[in-house]
């Protein structure tokens, strides 16, 4: 069993290639999350804005972990940015068990603009039972560093050294 959880919502899967290659690297758990609700093209996009903005997000679907979120050593949590907040699935799942997570929280946030939304962190920290999170990146795909980005990362996570 993983001692670490990476857990990430991706609605259009640039999330979720960076949510796959971390959880590679530190050899985690990976488990999507999800809300059911159809997020695809123009008309998704616009619905995620409008539901990011929202202060009571829609229930999260039920999903499955190898054991219970606190006992894992460290948890990762990823999502995209909607409206320069996380995303409503990623803040359905905080409200719900955000209090259930470990001392070890990590974020990664993805997003398309040059800002670095480092706001965005200390609004998902006040549903962890201990703030601050341990270690924060903030991802643009488009950039041309965001693969040794994640490389430094989970080489950090884990204190230096990654697998072979």
């Amino acid at each position: 069993m993983a001692d670490i959880l990476c857990l990430y919502y991706s609605r259009t899967g640039t999330t979720r290639a960076v949510a796959e290659k971390v959880a590679e690297l530190l050899e985690a758990e990976l488990v999507e999350l999800t809300d059911g609700k159809a997020r695809k093209g123009v008309l998704g996009f616009l619905a995620s804005g409008m539901d990011a903005m929202k202060k009571t997000p829609d229930r999260l679907r039920p999903f499955q972990t190898e054991k219970p979120l606190e006992d894992y050593e460290h948890v990762i949590l990823a999502t995209p940015i909607w409206a320069g907040r996380c995303s409503s699935v990623m803040h359905a799942f905080l409200l719900a068990h955000g209090r259930e997570l470990p001392e070890k929280v990590s974020y990664i946030i993805t997003h398309m603009s040059d800002a670095s939304y480092e706001a965005v962190f200390s609004q998902m920290d006040r549903y962890l039972p201990l703030p601050p999170y341990q270690l924060a990146m903030s991802l643009q795909p488009r950039a041309v560093e965001w693969y040794q980005d994640i490389y430094d990362f989970a080489r950090i996570i884990r204190g230096g050294a990654l697998p072979e």
